[in-house]
């Protein structure tokens, strides 16, 4: 499983005086998508952070396509990019709840810090969590 969907429902305070969801939310609802992604996993972003790991975001995409209003229902795909070996790649997308409307996608990247604030390697427990989610059949 390199992917994990988690609903949300907009609430007003996302949204602005038009009644559209508010812009930058969509990089608050990413990272809601990348931590209950690894909250799949096993991994809460509390246990990495446990180990000394931090994961900041290096950079973040987004490409709006259909604005979310007040009280819709969205799923929140959030996917591993296996093809990033230096850090990580989360893919996004924002689709209502029926999958009918795609609302946005995008993607972060991450490095892997110690607490110094030095880059380091993924450290193994991440490599092999990764390569245990995305072996055929895992679920």
């Amino acid at each position: 499983m390199l992917s994990h969907q988690t609903t949300y429902r907009v609430i007003y305070g996302d949204t602005d005086r038009m009644g559209i969801a508010y812009y930058a939310n969509y990089l608050r609802w990413f990272e809601i998508g990348r931590t209950e992604l690894l909250r799949a996993w096993g991994l809460p972003y509390r246990e990495i952070e446990a180990q000394g790991i931090l994961l900041p975001v290096s950079e973040a995409y987004c490409k709006y396509m259909t604005p979310a209003r007040y009280d819709d229902v969205l799923t929140i795909d959030a996917s591993l990019d296996t093809e990033m070996k230096g850090g990580l790649k989360i893919d996004y997308r924002i689709t209502s709840a029926d999958a009918a409307t795609v609302h946005a996608i995008g993607h972060t990247r991450h490095a892997f810090v110690n607490r110094e604030g030095k880059i380091i390697r993924p450290p193994q427990f991440m490599r092999d969590l990764i390569r245990r989610h995305g072996e055929p059949g895992h679920a």
